[in-house]
């Protein structure tokens, strides 16, 4: 039996809606199609763990040529006719996990048996499409993300996603550190540091804990950690959590001390390079080579139902929907060991973490 969370449900769907759709449909800003915008499907290639599928079209039919020779004609409007199914199982479901029998058995019917692609990398989806500006017909591997469950990470907390501060001026016994350090309320980080700024404390950027995350944020940019840095005291500070809203908050007090006379707008400029990378493969904990994994870009799954495309091609466009659809995030602080004070060296230190998630 075949079970799945909303967003694993939504690879399958997604498989199911661009068969039916035969198109890709280029999204702006705020995921509104562009209607001028659109790639025509060629093939789609879905590697499972037991089977590799391409699908393609044969006038109103899907080919689906499995691993072990085995091909399949489906009726397009099959696909049509489960992706709608599909996706009122999927609005339907609580949270956790569940099985759609209908969908299983369909999926089966043309040798498939998994829910998600196999894939080491962050693309889910790899597809050919015609580039009618181009004449060209790449073949790209897509990420998907979903708004039909849980908002989609994209990059996750972990120890080595975490900056190292100084804390500078103010005077912190040891019975201070110790209060500090044992606030246990459901905004622990933020109280923690505002208890440091009562004591005159403030936090110097001095390093990334991981030295792999640090270059690879140097590959992008040579600003990129300290800015960085800089916004993540604004989040947990509780100025805000959109990173778009941060990045203004950044040109405005310029802490990197940048000539502004010219109007360049260095924050949010770097920021979304930074959100770029990530996006289309640069992980924190491996060494990133400029490789994108995801070549072809984003789907995403709204909540009506509708896909769309988010190509490297219009770069502009991917960019702004990562600037302004994405947020800061607190991970767990005890698995990810950062939010106390901590000395070395008779000087004391205090960690705060990256995680980035949609809105």
């Amino acid at each position: 039996m075949l079970t799945g969370n909303k967003g694993e449900w939504s690879e399958v769907y997604t498989l199911l809606k661009i068969l039916s759709d035969k198109q890709l449909f280029a999204g702006n800003s705020n995921l509104q199609r562009l209607t001028n915008v659109v790639y025509p499907i060629i093939q789609i290639i879905r590697n499972e763990a037991h089977n590799n599928l391409n699908f393609s079209y044969q006038k109103s039919q899907v080919h689906v040529q499995a691993l072990g020779g085995q091909s399949y004609l489906i009726p397009i409007s099959d696909f049509t006719v489960n992706a709608s199914h599909l996706l009122s199982c999927i609005k339907s479901a609580k949270s956790g996990t569940f099985n759609v029998p209908s969908i299983e058995s369909f999926l089966n019917s043309f040798g498939s048996n998994s829910i998600k692609a196999k894939s080491s990398v962050k693309s889910d989806i790899t597809i050919k499409i015609y580039d009618s500006r181009t004449g060209l017909e790449p073949t790209l591997g897509f990420s998907i993300k979903s708004q039909l469950g849980g908002k989609s990470t994209i990059l996750n907390a972990s120890h080595g996603t975490n900056i190292v501060y100084k804390i500078r001026g103010g005077i912190l016994s040891e019975n201070d550190i110790s209060y500090i350090n044992d606030i246990d309320s459901s905004s622990k980080i933020m109280d923690r540091l505002k208890e440091i700024s009562k004591l005159g404390g403030k936090l110097e950027y001095i390093d990334t804990v991981s030295p792999i995350f640090r270059n690879n944020l140097l590959m992008v940019d040579s600003s990129l950690p300290r800015i960085l840095g800089e916004a993540l005291i604004y989040y947990y500070n509780g100025v805000t959590n959109s990173i778009s809203d941060i990045a203004t908050h950044l040109e405005a007090n310029n802490p990197l001390g940048y000539d502004q006379s010219t109007g360049h707008s260095y924050y949010s400029y770097k920021i979304k390079k930074m959100l770029w990378d990530i996006a289309l493969g640069m992980m924190p904990q491996t060494v990133w080579t400029g490789q994108y994994d995801a070549t072809g870009g984003y789907l995403v799954v709204k909540k009506s139902g509708d896909i769309v495309c988010y190509h490297v091609y219009n770069k502009t466009e991917f960019e702004e929907y990562l600037f302004l659809n994405t947020q800061f995030e607190t991970a767990s602080s005890t698995r990810n060991k950062f939010g106390s004070i901590y000395s070395q060296k008779d000087e004391l230190f205090f960690n705060l973490n990256t995680q980035i998630r949609f809105k």
